[in-house]
């Protein structure tokens, strides 16, 4: 048999079988979600809002539409600093309460 048909062989079954990774590239998992804000999202279009604290990124908040389309909020919006501090307040409260 040929040497380099024999190699050719056995570096394509160590691709086959050989375990695949399922991590994401270090460039992925450090990238921030929201490059950019937005300041003016009528509340009334908003369907949910998520939070998201990673390590090398801002504090975002992401909103929902309900155009199923998501935008990023500035979280500095006055709207939501009220809505962040009365969601704070009511833990607060069912803590207590328990």
């Amino acid at each position: 048999m040929d040497v380099k048909l024999l190699v050719v062989v056995a570096a394509l079954t160590v691709v086959i079988y050989a375990p695949s990774s399922q991590a994401k590239p270090i460039s992925l998992v450090e990238r921030c979600y929201c490059r950019s804000t937005v300041n003016s999202v009528p509340r009334g279009y908003i369907r949910e809002l998520r939070f998201i604290h990673t390590p090398n990124c801002p504090f975002q908040v992401i909103a929902k539409l309900k155009s199923s389309k998501e935008v990023c909020v500035n979280p500095e919006v006055r709207w939501l600093q009220l809505y962040l501090r009365n969601a704070i307040n009511k833990m607060k409260k069912s803590k207590q309460g328990n």
